[in-house]
């Protein structure tokens, strides 16, 4: 009931901003094209929809192909449907981005939106950012300044070059700003704007809203996810890390969603899903993910975003990379870097595990006010 009467405020507001004059109105045209951004895009919608002055046009680019995208997504997330859906998935980077370019370009032309709004560090985020500029629109981009240094992750190639043509910048750390601020960004016309972490105002939004999966959960677990091209396209990290796992699990049960491409990866290595003591479940929403990330021990990840949102639910992490970008979770002890190395990987979940939980109050990502911030800044630039 909840759902439907926010979706219905939803409907009323922008049948509102219809009967504005147009003149009030700022165009803003967000692109998106993988699940987790357009988790990220709901909380600037919502924002958005409590203003009489802002019109928002959502496209799809299909990056990341869903076939659970349909309507009941829609509307149990409580996130606006996209108005174009592009349908640009399966293909290399470079013929993706370039796909990606010529149609957004067609609907930047149609639309003519006074901002182009971008999320992270995907294809979907380059491409949004190149095609406005190429067009005079104003760009800008939320996730602004993170920094893994690693140019071997496409995923730094895009953020560092979508940053470099945006018009403001949304960071959510000062870290963040400190990387720009590094790179000579005091000398580039742009406005650089910390407003907190769009996830952490998700996280307290579906707090409520979280849903158990449908498998058998153990009472106490580990929560755990692999599929970074980097872990799981070399087949000695991908043994040492499951290696790692396999010796884990038998201290407390790892529960593992599997991703299609890591379950494609260990199939390649003639991997024993018969005889592993992981818990291996189905891919989850958002939703049951949010339950998971409440009720595990500890995160154990290759992920970007859930190592936030490990903090922001309160659970230590151990991440299973050489990098990270939210260097912050590290140096505060929040989040250990393990990489590949079994022993490395089995020494941090034992540290973690039994460590006493203090200084997730100090909210290093904001306090839930990230979207009414780049509201606020869109309006009066």
């Amino acid at each position: 009931q909840q759902i439907w009467e926010y979706t219905s405020q939803i409907r009323d507001v922008y049948q509102q901003k219809l009967s504005v004059n147009q003149n009030n109105i700022m165009k803003v045209l967000t692109i998106i094209g993988a699940r987790p951004q357009f988790i990220k895009a709901a909380v600037v919608s919502r924002a958005f929809t409590q203003s009489q002055h802002v019109e928002e046009i959502i496209v799809h680019t299909g990056q990341h192909f869903d076939a659970n995208m349909s309507d009941v997504f829609f509307e149990e997330m409580c996130i606006p449907k996209p108005h174009y859906n592009l349908n640009i998935n399966g293909l290399g980077h470079g013929a993706m981005t370039g796909q990606m370019l010529e149609k957004i370009e067609k609907v930047l032309l149609e639309e003519k939106p006074d901002w182009v709004l971008v999320y992270g560090d995907t294809n979907s985020t380059l491409a949004g950012a190149l095609a406005a500029k190429k067009l005079h629109i104003k760009v800008a981009h939320v996730e602004a300044g993170l920094r893994s240094f690693n140019m071997t992750m496409p995923e730094e190639i895009n953020r560092i070059l979508t940053d470099r043509i945006s018009d403001v910048l949304f960071c959510p750390t000062d870290k963040a700003i400190e990387n720009l601020k590094l790179e000579g960004y005091d000398n580039i016309d742009c406005h650089i704007v910390k407003n907190g972490d769009v996830m952490q105002d998700a996280a307290l939004f579906y707090l409520n809203r979280a849903r158990m999966p449908q498998e058998i959960i153990p009472s106490k677990f580990v929560l755990c996810t692999v599929h970074r091209a980097e872990n799981t396209d070399d087949e000695v990290r991908l043994k040492n890390i499951f290696y790692a796992l396999e010796t884990i699990s038998e201290q407390c049960p790892v529960v593992l969603p599997l991703h299609p491409r890591t379950k494609g990866k260990l199939l390649a290595i003639n991997y024993n899903f018969a005889k592993s003591k992981i818990c291996f479940i189905d891919p989850v929403g958002y939703l049951e993910m949010v339950w998971l990330l409440k009720n595990c021990e500890l995160v154990m990840t290759d992920s970007g975003g859930l190592q936030k949102e490990a903090y922001f639910f309160e659970k230590y992490c151990v991440t299973m990379r050489d990098e990270t970008e939210w260097v912050e979770l590290v140096e505060k002890g929040f989040n250990v870097l393990a990489g590949s190395e079994p022993t490395r990987i089995i020494s941090s979940v034992n540290v973690m595990i039994s460590k006493n939980k203090e200084g997730f109050e100090n909210r290093l990502y904001g306090n839930g006010d990230a979207g009414e911030k780049i509201l606020d800044t869109l309006l009066s630039v």
